[in-house]
């Protein structure tokens, strides 16, 4: 039996009580985490709870957000008034596969979960790339860490990997892209608590915040032009990636993907930036 179970992620899957389960378990421990036991305060929470129940139909929705702990998804949700317990709404994640999918247990539960196994350093034509960019095709909601593992430092957001924006270019339908920032989960789990090891169970009495931003705007069209004059004058090994839907070659598509990421990265660090400040006052 494959550990990926493509079968259980299916909504249909033993009529969805499965996901429903599974979502009602892990929205529970959310709340508890977050709302509970630890006190989390959102700004500009409105803006994500708009796009999350009522976007323009078919449009796609793409959560990016820097990476804390093993516990950002899906505590980050579990702010009051969130609705985390509606299965039909909830996110999709790009999950790691060594951690999430180690075995056939974990991988039926972040399955029924409606996480996406993601081999880091696969490459952005991965396999379950492919279905990300499905689920983006439905119109779904997607969240991604695109700095590609957790940093614990308060530091300005790094290099982001190109898989976010592959998924971006390659959608049908452009997703509209919100940055988030948080701060906090790095002490409800730190990496290194006890003997160098996370602790066995989240830490209690935390302050987390989250800063919402708005949605990032850019021109898709310019964009992918900018990038077939710019790479028509360099030349450099390629690895066979197939041109997109749009004829963008290996080489345009890798200025694209730096474009992109960098935007996005951008907005990600005025964020971050915003909320020290913000926290500060």
């Amino acid at each position: 039996m494959s550990r990926t179970m493509e079968w259980a992620a299916r909504a249909d899957h033993l009529r969805g009580l499965p996901r429903k389960f599974v979502i009602a378990t892990i929205g529970s421990f959310a709340k508890t985490v977050a709302s509970l036991i630890n006190t989390t305060a959102v700004h500009n929470a409105d803006t994500l709870l708009r796009l999350v129940r009522s976007r323009p139909q078919g449009v796609p929705l793409i959560t990016v957000s820097n990476h804390m702990s093993t516990l950002d998804d899906p505590v980050m949700w579990g702010f009051k008034g969130f609705p985390i317990f509606d299965t039909k709404i909830a996110r999709w994640v790009l999950a790691a596969e060594d951690i999430c999918f180690r075995n056939s247990l974990y991988s039926y539960v972040f399955r029924t979960g409606k996480c996406i196994p993601i081999t880091r350093g696969g490459g952005i034509y991965q396999e379950h790339m492919n279905e990300a960019l499905e689920r983006l095709n439905n119109g779904e909601w997607l969240h991604t860490f695109p700095e590609g593992k957790v940093y614990q430092d308060d530091a300005p957001i790094r290099r982001l990997k190109w898989g976010t924006a592959s998924l971006i270019v390659r959608a049908p339908i452009t997703p509209i892209v919100l940055p988030i920032i948080h701060h906090g989960f790095h002490e409800v789990m730190p990496e290194k608590y006890m003997f160098g090891r996370r602790p066995p169970l989240p830490l209690c009495n935390k302050k987390i915040n989250m800063i919402i931003g708005d949605p990032i705007e850019f021109d898709l069209p310019a964009m992918s032009e900018m990038a077939i004059a710019q790479s028509r004058n360099d030349s450099f090994p390629t690895i066979g990636w197939p041109r997109t839907s749009d004829g963008l070659d290996e080489a345009a598509q890798r200025y694209l993907y730096t474009t992109l990421s960098e935007k996005i990265r951008a907005a990600l660090e005025k964020l971050r930036c915003y909320g020290k400040s913000f926290l500060k006052s």
